[in-house]
């Protein structure tokens, strides 16, 4: 059984997997940060940090930190040597003029529809928005990489019931237990982890799946 960390780390391996050559890629606070482990040494993406470069390279190793350069969540961030900084106006200039080829967030809730919730808790101190609501009408593809629940309770649901980030915006849902695509039929199942179960994921998920007659492993 996989504990938090390794979790985490399977589902960033399974998002990387999505890019290819010359993607402009923004990566969210918190898991979507990891997915620049991942990428291969062969393919070439762009990593764009919405407070003000691109070019972002991986975290960098304890002790080694820049206190100069920090990511968009505030964590210690690095850049590679074709890094550009540019100020906020460039950076938001980027995300709604349509140049982010992916952006990968994690959510409070996300429904079959595509609806995305995923910057507070009513009643509860926590960050707002951010730039999320930019992001998700201005990239091309929206990832949403989480855990498939939240102490056993549904976050894919047949409708959000926490306030909208974005609607229909997400194109792909990766989670520890599958790969899942919002259509306009509902929520299809692309892959399955091969440790899960098809009673386990669906007792897991708060809506109906969509399940192809030859459903591939998660890869």
């Amino acid at each position: 059984m996989k504990d938090k960390q390794q979790i985490k780390e399977f589902i960033a391996e399974r998002v990387a997997k999505e890019f290819g050559d010359g993607d402009v890629v923004n990566l969210g606070i918190g898991l979507p940060t990891l997915v620049s482990h991942y990428i291969p040494k062969d393919v070439h993406v762009v990593f764009d940090s919405e407070n003000g470069y691109t070019g972002a390279g991986q975290k960098p190793q304890e002790g080694e930190e820049n206190p100069y350069l920090i990511d968009a969540g505030g964590g210690a961030a690095t850049i590679r040597p074709f890094g550009c900084f540019f100020g906020s106006d460039v950076s938001f200039g980027l995300i709604r003029g349509g140049h982010v080829d992916y952006t990968v967030l994690g959510a409070l809730q996300v429904d079959e529809k595509g609806n995305l919730a995923n910057y507070m808790i009513p009643g509860k101190m926590v960050p707002g928005m951010g730039g999320a609501m930019d992001l998700v009408s201005g990239a091309k593809h929206v990832i949403i990489a989480m855990e498939h629940t939240q102490k056993g309770n549904h976050k894919i649901l047949k409708e959000c019931t926490l306030p909208m980030t974005g609607r229909n915006c997400v194109s792909l849902i990766i989670t520890e237990m599958g790969v899942m695509k919002p259509t306009e039929h509902g929520l299809e199942l692309l892959e399955l982890a091969e440790d899960v179960t098809l009673d386990e994921i669906k007792a897991a998920t708060g809506c109906e799946l969509i399940v192809p007659d030859d459903l591939p492993v998660m890869k």
